[in-house]
């Protein structure tokens, strides 16, 4: 039997713990905001597939890829800045905060200013058909859309740091409206290039590119002058002894997510070497479709990453059993969704993309049980990331790195299993998260955690 009065406190606003009711409200808007982003998300796919082709928007998606993996040059920093500044924030030590966030600031900057001359200084021999496997004729424009692309993607890579702030607040919601505002200026931006220009990358690459950074560049002058005026950062309160700190818990984090990297962002170069760029395509409006259900449950977890550092500060256990309770009975409504999402695929295909494009069921398939495993991964993972325990999440994600590519390129190539051979070895990769994590949240809450369990 259903019960009505759980299912309302759930609901309410005004019932539970301030933490709860704080995440709930963050939830509910960042549904209504990531909504907006994948309608305009969705209606994104179909103008700039019409606008280029499949073999071009797969060329462009791979590259996107490639150059959105140096987001992870900040040597895990963002993390790092993540949890200490929540831990800030609990014991409202402001002063701590600024200058939490001021070394980070600077230190990116330093980074990011490093990479970019380097990448600056090779881009020019960097043979950019080869790397995504397309004709020589493309290596000019090739290497101006990559120089376009990585410009304002160092920019964005220093800006992007105002929505840790937000996350660190346990206000995920404010971070979240970044990008429907991006969005909606590249979906306007497309359609206009598409009435007075046709197959360009150059263009493409200048409208998904500028974008995002408009926004983080008004966003960080409005909230820095107003909300969060106190800890604007400022090279006076830059105190590098506090960049051990910062750095030792994010070194783990770099680490993380460079396997993380490994095993997520490489599906689309995999595609284009193994199979050619055209086959990118269907693999990316699959993962679109499926990523429904996990940007849905991303959204329920974003509060309570920072939240968990939170309650963890001042041991609040009792309220993170009671979240992570509830937390793994709606992951459970999520499989059921994502069967039906798997079973509907071909319908919503043809009525999405229409015949332009080929999905095969089985990547649908693999897909969908993709999905499963990191959404129940999920919310175990989001409470180490937390706590901050994440030695043994590192080591076996390594391991995990390790394996991925060799599988993919196996199931794809010898076992003639196409792109869905691709996200078949990661599904493979990721069995140690879902086996291990479950059993470490047990070990820390029920505080058993010893070793490398606890470290």
């Amino acid at each position: 039997m259903i019960n009505l009065k759980y299912i309302r406190d759930l609901l309410s606003f005004k019932k539970g713990h301030e933490r709860t009711v704080k995440a709930k409200k963050n939830i509910v808007a960042s549904f209504f905001i990531k909504g907006l982003s994948i309608i305009i998300g969705f209606l994104l796919v179909p103008m700039t597939l019409n606008y280029l082709d499949p073999t071009k928007y797969g060329i462009w998606l791979t590259l996107s890829s490639i150059i959105g993996w140096f987001v992870f040059f900040d040597v895990g920093l963002g993390n790092g800045l993540r949890n200490k500044l929540t831990e800030a924030f609990a014991i409202k030590d402001y002063k701590l905060a600024k200058t939490y966030i001021s070394t980070v600031y600077l230190s990116i900057i330093l980074i990011i200013g490093v990479v970019y001359t380097i990448f600056f200084t090779i881009n020019p021999f960097l043979n950019w058909a080869a790397l995504l496997n397309t004709t020589t004729d493309m290596a000019k424009e090739l290497g101006w859309v990559a120089l376009i692309v990585f410009t304002f993607f160092s920019l964005g890579f220093v800006l992007k740091l105002i929505g840790v702030i937000f996350i660190a607040d346990q206000l995920p919601a404010y971070n979240n409206i970044f990008n429907p505002i991006a969005s909606l200026i590249s979906f306007i931006s497309i359609y206009i290039i598409t009435k007075i220009s046709y197959g360009s990358l150059l263009y493409i690459s200048i409208v998904y590119s500028v974008a995002p950074v408009i926004v983080l560049i008004i966003a960080s002058f409005y909230f820095f002058n107003g909300k969060y005026k106190s800890i604007k950062p400022s090279l006076k309160s830059v105190d590098f002894k506090y960049f051990k700190p910062l750095a030792g818990l994010g070194i783990k984090f770099f680490v993380l997510q460079i396997s993380v990297l490994i095993i997520f962002s490489t599906d689309n170069m995999i595609i284009a070497q193994v199979l050619g760029p055209a086959e990118v395509t269907p693999y990316n409006i699959a993962f679109q479709y499926f990523g429904i259900p996990m940007m849905a449950f991303s959204i329920l977890l974003s509060p309570f990453w920072s939240a968990y550092t939170e309650a963890i500060t001042v041991k609040d256990f009792r309220w993170i059993r009671s979240s992570i309770n509830k937390l793994i009975r709606i992951s459970l409504l999520i499989v059921v969704g994502v069967i039906i999402m798997i079973a509907a695929s071909k319908y919503f295909y043809s009525i999405w993309v229409g015949d332009k494009v080929h999905i095969p069921f089985i990547l649908s398939a693999f897909m969908g049980f993709y999905v499963i495993m990191r959404t129940q991964s999920m919310v175990f993972g989001n409470f180490i990331n937390g706590v901050g325990k994440i030695k043994l999440q590192m080591y076996y994600t390594i391991f995990a790195m390790a394996i991925n590519i060799p599988l993919s390129i196996y199931f794809a190539r010898n076992l003639g299993l196409g792109s869905a051979g691709v996200i078949l070895g990661t599904c493979i990769s990721l069995v140690p998260s879902f086996v291990l994590l479950p059993i470490q949240y047990y070990k820390i809450i029920n505080n058993k955690a010893i070793g490398i369990w606890n470290k």
